[in-house]
C-alpha cells in the first residue's frame, strides 16, 4: 500500500513506478512546512532535496521569527548576523541575548519563535542591597546570570524591577525564581544551610505587577509553612506573580513589578533572590509540562 519506502526519499529505481515525494515543487512543499514548529521543519529537511531546500529557505524563517526581530539583532554587533540566512537568524535568536550591561537576557523559544526575557537580582533594586549585614552576593552555576542575592537578616524586604521593550502581541506570564536557604558545594555533592531562614511563615510576601497601560495584578505566597518550612525548600522555586497582554497597537511596553514583606514587627532572611522571568503564557505551560511540574 501506498509509496515505498525508496519513493519518500525521492529516490527512483527501475522497479519503482509513480511520482515521489521528490516529485513535489519546493514551492508547494514551502506551503506545507509553513504550518510546521521549527523542529519539525528541521526534521523534515532530512527527507529529500526538495524538502531540503524548502526547510532552508528565507520565506519560510522569517514567517517563524517575532515581529521584533529586528530589534532583536539590534542588541548584537551587527557582524554577528549580516551574512546569515533566516534559518541562521533563527538559530542566533534562540540563543540568549544579553542587554543593559548584562542583567537580562532576551531570547526566542526554539518551539513558537515567541519572546522570552529573565532579568537577573542585579538588574533589580533591593533594599539594603549595598549593606553587605543583609544581603551578598553569591556567585553560582546554578543562575543563568552566575550570580544570586542571598539575604541573611532584614526586617523591610522588598525587591522591585522594571523592564521596557518591544514585545510582540500576546499574553505573557511574570514569576519570581526564589530558594529558601542558601547552597554550596562539598565533597562534589550539593548542601543547603538553613541557618539564616526564618520569618517568612509568619506574614505572606505580596508580589505586584503593573504595566504602561494600566494592567495589574498582585497575589500573596507564604514562602515557609507554620512550622517554617517549605515544601521543595532545597530546590527552586517560581512564584507567579500574574500575566499581562500585549495589544497590537503598543510600540513598547513597560512592565514593572515588586516582591515586597515590609511589616517591621519580625525579621526575616535566609532567603536566594534569582531573577524575574517574563515568558509567554503557553511557552511557560508546555515547559511545566515537559518538566513535569503540576
Amino acid at each position: 500500500m501506498g509509496l515505498s519506502f525508496s519513493n519518500l526519499n525521492g529516490e527512483h529505481t527501475g522497479s519503482s513506478i509513480g511520482p515521489s515525494l521528490g516529485d513535489i515543487p519546493e514551492s508547494c512543499v514551502a506551503c506545507v512546512i509553513l504550518h510546521l514548529t521549527p523542529p519539525e521543519i528541521c526534521n523534515l529537511a532530512r527527507l529529500n532535496r526538495a524538502f531540503r531546500g524548502a526547510a532552508s529557505s528565507d520565506s519560510v524563517w522569517e514567517r517563524k521569527l517575532p515581529s521584533n526581530y529586528k530589534d532583536l539583532l539590534d542588541l548584537l554587533p551587527v557582524e554577528r548576523y549580516r551574512s546569515l540566512s533566516m534559518k541562521g537568524v533563527f538559530a542566533l535568536l534562540s540563543r540568549p541575548i544579553p542587554f543593559d550591561d548584562g542583567n537580562k537576557e532576551v531570547w526566542i523559544d526554539r518551539v513558537t519563535g515567541r519572546v522570552c526575557m529573565a532579568v537577573s537580582a542585579k538588574g533589580m533594586a533591593i533594599t539594603g542591597i549595598e549593606d553587605r549585614r543583609y544581603w551578598t552576593w553569591i556567585d553560582t552555576e546554578e543562575s543563568r546570570f552566575h550570580v544570586v542575592a542571598y539575604l541573611q537578616q532584614i526586617w523591610w524586604f522588598e525587591v522591585d524591577g522594571m523592564v521596557r521593550f518591544n514585545l510582540p502581541p500576546g499574553i505573557y506570564c511574570l514569576s519570581f525564581r526564589i530558594h529558601l536557604g542558601r547552597f554550596s558545594k562539598r565533597l562534589g555533592r550539593r548542601v543547603c544551610h538553613f541557618e539564616h531562614t526564618h520569618g517568612w511563615e509568619i506574614k505572606p510576601v505580596r508580589f505586584s505587577l503593573s504595566t504602561s497601560d494600566g494592567q495589574e495584578a498582585s497575589c500573596e505566597y507564604y514562602l515557609a509553612d507554620k512550622e517554617g518550612e517549605q515544601t521543595g525548600r532545597e530546590s527552586w522555586r517560581d512564584y507567579k506573580v500574574g500575566e499581562f497582554v500585549v495589544g497590537c497597537s503598543e510600540i513598547t511596553t513597560e512592565v514593572q513589578w515588586s516582591m515586597k514583606q515590609i511589616d517591621c514587627t519580625h525579621s526575616k532572611g535566609g532567603i536566594c533572590v534569582d531573577s524575574v522571568f517574563i515568558i509567554p503564557t503557553d511557552v511557560k505551560e508546555r515547559n511545566k509540562r515537559k518538566a513535569g511540574v503540576k
